[in-house]
Order: C-alpha cells, then structure tokens, then sequence
C-alpha cells in the first residue's frame, strides 16, 4: 500500500509542477519578463504583451484549474481513490 501511495503522490506533485509551470511562463515570463518582445506582435488590436498581462494569465488560470481537477479525477480513478 505504501508504495501505491508514494506513486499516487508522485503524480499528484507532477501535475501540480506541470500546472504552475505553465502558469508561470504565461503569467511572469509572458507578462513581465517578455513584455516588450511581445509587444511587437499585435492581437485584435493590442499589443500581445499588453494582452497576457491582463487577460492571457487570468484565462489561463481559469483553463489550468478546470484541467487539474479534471486531470486528477484521473489520477484519483486510476490509484482507486475517487469518490465514486
């Protein structure tokens, strides 16, 4: 049982490393460090920079949630720990 745990956990923190991942590229990297590089592309009208500052990172925070959940419905289903 103890190793079955260990792996559950394993993957657990993967997911967690992969999503906080992403969403420091888009929030920090994309929003802050890069800003001025971005700023040279334009989307609808704004600069790309501009965009990921103010909406990119809020959209992928909201996309990352609803992928975690429904990625660690998996990983709960395949350790044999879901609610179900």
């Amino acid at each position: 049982m103890a190793g079955n745990n260990n792996s559950y956990w394993k993957a657990n923190i993967a997911l967690i490393v992969k999503c906080l991942s992403i969403w420091f590229v888009v929030s920090y990297l994309f929003g802050i460090v890069l800003v001025d590089v971005l700023n040279t592309v334009r989307m609808g009208g704004y600069k790309l920079g501009f965009w990921f500052a103010q909406q990119g990172s809020i959209y992928t925070f909201v996309i990352l949630v609803f992928y975690y959940a429904k990625s660690m419905g998996k990983i709960d289903k395949e350790f044999g720990v879901d609610e179900k």
